[in-house]
């Protein structure tokens, strides 16, 4: 039924159980793993800081988007320590805006997401407007 199944992630707790959901789920589908994040880019001060505390052998490391590539990167190996593979996409801008963009771009099938943000009985604002924008189904998974 799901070819590809996306999953949304900014490498928080709560995004960690959307992802364990979006495992098992292509786990049990055989779909291939998309893992998606929205991020800002790393403040050049930062930056500037870490490369001059790291060793010469580290510092082609140190990026605009080294946060990022981080939270892809920890879920890519915990994709393949299920024996699954993992493929990686972010983009610098609005979550809810990045995560619909991507899943559209990938032809994802399903989207998982975390509800992080939910109020009661009203969603928040990355999973709200997700759930009305996305191109495919959503999946909310109960994070927190």
């Amino acid at each position: 039924m799901f070819k590809k199944i996306a999953v949304g992630t900014d490498g928080s707790e709560t995004a960690s159980r959307a992802v364990e959901m979006a495992l098992d789920l292509a786990g049990h589908y055989g779909a291939q793993l998309l893992v998606f994040s929205a991020y800002r880019p790393v403040g050049s001060a930062r930056i500037e800081r870490e490369a001059d505390a790291a060793p010469d052998d580290v510092q082609w490391m140190i990026n605009p988007h080294e946060d990022v590539d981080a939270v892809l990167a920890d879920v890519e190996r915990r994709a393949s320590a299920r024996g699954l593979h993992a493929d990686g996409f972010a983009r610098e801008g609005d979550p809810a805006y990045v995560l619909c963009e991507l899943a559209e771009q990938h032809e994802a099938d399903l989207l998982v997401i975390g509800n992080k943000g939910i109020n009661r009985r009203l969603l928040g604002s990355v999973p709200k407007s997700v759930s009305h924008n996305a191109p495919c189904s959503v999946v909310i998974a109960k994070t927190t």
